[in-house]
């Protein structure tokens, strides 16, 4: 006899909304995934661009990272 009633656990709303650090976090959280498929469209839609972007961005991370290893003092003068 088949049962058309699903009883698999809780599957409506809480009867509270969130509030406090909570309702913060659930606009943040909604946010940021609004913002990642937005990127994740753009990139599917132009994706030389994405492509030439992120290569651009690891480019500068790179270039950063080398200038900032090579200002690191090393313990030597150059004035000796």
């Amino acid at each position: 006899m088949p049962n058309d009633e699903l009883s698999a656990g809780f599957t409506g709303t809480p009867t509270e909304p969130p509030t406090g650090v909570r309702k913060v976090a659930k606009t943040a959280t909604d946010a940021v995934s609004r913002e990642a498929n937005a990127v994740v469209f753009g990139a599917t839609d132009h994706p030389y661009t994405a492509t030439g972007l992120a290569l651009t961005v690891a480019l500068a991370f790179a270039i950063g990272y080398v200038m900032g290893r090579s200002s690191v003092d090393n313990g030597r003068s150059y004035w000796r």
